[in-house]
Parts: C-alpha cells; sequence; structure tokens
C-alpha cells in the first residue's frame, strides 16, 4: 500500500505559483538584456538586473540548459582579476513561423532567435473559391514542409502565429468573421494543430495587426510611437500603434476600417454593406478598373498578386491612359479614407502595405494631397503617407515576431535540452 502524496496548504500553494511567477520574470529579464542589448558578463548581468550573484547564476544555468543562451569568449576585466566569460543569445536553435491565409494565396516565413531567415515561402491559392478545411489543410502541408526546413537547418519551432483578415477570437485561436474569404466562426488554431500533430504553441490574430507590429518592429518607420498600417490585398484593413502599443479594443476588433462606409451607393462589399472603403482601394478595385477583363471573377487559375501587379505596372510604365486613371481613382479615395483615421488617430505616419506599397509612386501624390486637404489639424497634423518595406511578408513577419515574443516573454516555453551547471565569472 503506497502513501498518498501530503496535500499542499493554499498558502504553499500560492507561494509556490509565486515563485515560479518570479523565476519566469526573471530569466525573461536576462534573456531580453541579451536579446537586445547584445553580450554581456553574470557580472553586468548582476549590476542591470540588480539580481545578486547566486540568482544570475542559476538563471543563467537554466537558460543555457534551454538552448537560448551560450558560453562566448573570455572578456578581460581590466588589469586586475581574471577574465570574465561572456554570455550571448544562442539564436540558432529556437525558431518561429508566421503563416498567413488570404485571398488569394498562402504564406510562410520562418527565422530563428538570432534573426536568421530559414524559410519564406507564397503559394497562390483561391481562397475565396475553397472551404475552411481545404485551406487550412493546403496551409498546414505548406507548413510542415516549412518545420522540416527548420528542423534540418536545427531550430525548433517555439511558437506559430496565423496570421487572417478577418475578426479574430485571439483568446480561442477562432475565426469569427473573414467576409472575402467566407469564414464564419472556423477554429483556425484547433485545426491547424491537428493536421499538424505537432506539439507547438499556435496563435491566430488579425494579419493588420501583424503587419503593424512587424512594421514597428522592423519596417522603415521602425519605432514610430503612433502609426497606422495598412493592408493593401483584395480587402483592406489597419493596424494601429499608440504611443507604441498596438490598439486592440476591448474585444480585440479595432482596424476594421476597410469596412469604414465611404459611398452608401456604392458597390457590395464582400461583408455585405455597400461602399465599403475597401471596394475602392482593395486590389480587386484596382484590377476591376484597370484591368477589367482580368478580374477577380474571371475565369481560370488565380494568379498571385505580385503576378496582377506586374502586368499593370507595365501598363502604367507604357503610359496606358486607364490605368493611369484607375490609379488616381483609387488614389483619390485612399487619401479620403485616410483622412478618417488621421483625424481619429493623429498618427505621425500611414503606412501602405501589400499592393498599395508596390504602386505607391502612383498612388500616393494624389492620396497626399487629398489628406492634406481633408485633414482637420492642416499641417498641424504632420502625417505623411509612405511605402511600407516589408511588402506582401508583414503579416508573416508579424506572426513570426509574436512567436518570438512569447519565448522573450517566458523562456520556460521552451524545453530544456540537457542539464547544465555554470558557476559565476
Amino acid at each position: 500500500m503506497s502513501l498518498a502524496a501530503p496535500l499542499r496548504r493554499p498558502a504553499e500553494t500560492a507561494a509556490a505559483a509565486g515563485a515560479a511567477t518570479m523565476r519566469r520574470t526573471n530569466l525573461a529579464l536576462v534573456l531580453r538584456l541579451l536579446h537586445h542589448h547584445g553580450p554581456r558578463s553574470r557580472a553586468d548581468l548582476v549590476v542591470e538586473t540588480r539580481l545578486s550573484k547566486a540568482t544570475i547564476s542559476s538563471l543563467v544555468a537554466e537558460l543555457v540548459g534551454r538552448g537560448l543562451v551560450r558560453e562566448g569568449a573570455l572578456r578581460a576585466q581590466g588589469a586586475i582579476g581574471r577574465p570574465a566569460r561572456i554570455l550571448e543569445v544562442d539564436g540558432s536553435r529556437v525558431g518561429a513561423l508566421g503563416l498567413e491565409v488570404n485571398v488569394d494565396y498562402l504564406a510562410v516565413f520562418g527565422r530563428d532567435l538570432g534573426g536568421r531567415i530559414l524559410v519564406r515561402r507564397r503559394v497562390p491559392f483561391d481562397a475565396m473559391n475553397a472551404t475552411p478545411d481545404e485551406a487550412l489543410s493546403r496551409l498546414a502541408a505548406t507548413t510542415r514542409e516549412a518545420l522540416a526546413e527548420m528542423t534540418r537547418l536545427g531550430a525548433v519551432p517555439a511558437g506559430i502565429t496565423v496570421a487572417v483578415p478577418g475578426l479574430i477570437d485571439v483568446a480561442r485561436g477562432h475565426v469569427l468573421l473573414a467576409p472575402n474569404l467566407g469564414w464564419r466562426e472556423v477554429p483556425v488554431a484547433e485545426r491547424v494543430a491537428a493536421a499538424l500533430d505537432a506539439d507547438v504553441a499556435i496563435r491566430v490574430d488579425n494579419d493588420a495587426n501583424l503587419s503593424a507590429l512587424a512594421e514597428f518592429r522592423e519596417g522603415g518607420a521602425a519605432g514610430t510611437a503612433d502609426l497606422v498600417y495598412l493592408t493593401g490585398e483584395v480587402g483592406v484593413g489597419g493596424g494601429v500603434i499608440v504611443g507604441g502599443r498596438l490598439l486592440r479594443g476591448p474585444d480585440g476588433f479595432a482596424g476594421e476600417v476597410g469596412h469604414m462606409s465611404v459611398d452608401p451607393g456604392g458597390a457590395e462589399c464582400g461583408c455585405g454593406r455597400r461602399g465599403c472603403w475597401e471596394t475602392k482601394v482593395g486590389l480587386a478595385a484596382l484590377v476591376r478598373l484597370a484591368t477589367p477583363d482580368q478580374g477577380y471573377a474571371a475565369p481560370g487559375p488565380v494568379p498571385d498578386p505580385e503576378v496582377r501587379l506586374a502586368g499593370i505596372l507595365d501598363r502604367a510604365a507604357a503610359g496606358d491612359q486607364r490605368t493611369h486613371l484607375a490609379f488616381a481613382e483609387v488614389g483619390r479615395w485612399l487619401g479620403l479614407g485616410c483622412s478618417i483615421l488621421v483625424n481619429l488617430f493623429n498618427p505621425r505616419v500611414l503606412v501602405l502595405g501589400g499592393y498599395l506599397a508596390r504602386v505607391a509612386q502612383y498612388v500616393v501624390p494624389t492620396a497626399q494631397a487629398q489628406l492634406d486637404r481633408l485633414v482637420l489639424a492642416g499641417p498641424a497634423g504632420r502625417c505623411r503617407i509612405e511605402a511600407s518595406t516589408l511588402g506582401f511578408e508583414a503579416a508573416v513577419r508579424g506572426g513570426c515576431g509574436v512567436a518570438i515574443e512569447r519565448v522573450l516573454d517566458d523562456p520556460t516555453s521552451v524545453p530544456p535540452v540537457a542539464v547544465v551547471g555554470a558557476g559565476f565569472s
């Protein structure tokens, strides 16, 4: 007969939970210092974190054991004392993936903790005419290939983020509504996890939100505390950074700017309403205006958006009048919608992503003139429109970044690779 383990008292349980939380916080503090500010000695970490030598030694040992930190070269401390061993992030072991499902393509982007790009891929796919199961099955197949490539390069996937254009319940990983995909109440995280059969955390978020985070972290407007990012796909969404933080709203639905009604008597939108902004400035609108014979309803395989754009840009370069009139029309509506956003959020920059970045030279002059004319604050608004440097990769880069941030926030989410001891030097 075996004896049952003694029950813990509530106070003991709370104390243990508090200690675990404190340790996770301290692990994150050390890892972030090394990740953001570069190699340091244990002595440096003691000074900068104000933690004890024993605590730093213990934290470093765990981070090394999880494959997140490694011992580097010796560094002389000066004329007196023995050299100190330098610690640095071991960026090659842990990786993350960003995935995207959009109207006419699937995409995947992976990098490791050190910033090395492990995989990048975009696959033409007619998601508008596929069921959610078909789209997610194809996405899972693409993801399995990406995970195999990461494994071959020696990186363990620590997280996956799926970008979808629509209203997302981030906590549950459900797409509540994606009008342009025809999705409603789709448990994306569960289905992707089941299809992959891999022990990796999966998160789902709005594509524009993830794009805004990518732009804030690594784009041409990186570090701008107040910006609005506009996705430029068939649909148009907005990611809003205010004071350096993503604006989500209480339910996480902020940023659905593509469904602002700018022309109540206009064309029907995928959401069922009329005159939404995306019916005026989305890629489908430009294609319809510039090349009506090649619209999204045209028969045949759906081309990659880059292919569609290449043809339109060639026409523009050749001086085609219809194409230039199409750009002028898109630019006019773009400026009108942007003026509403500037009046609401007072950003310093409006970043055009996706296809809008590719055609910026043709639409921005008209849009900026409209913006300057319609913004209430006038020159005091000091907002400029600029093209993203991230192109169609913004959402997957943002998703990859979210997964990496999860590791930095909680290093214990990465399993240990060895039991390692480390003294203080």
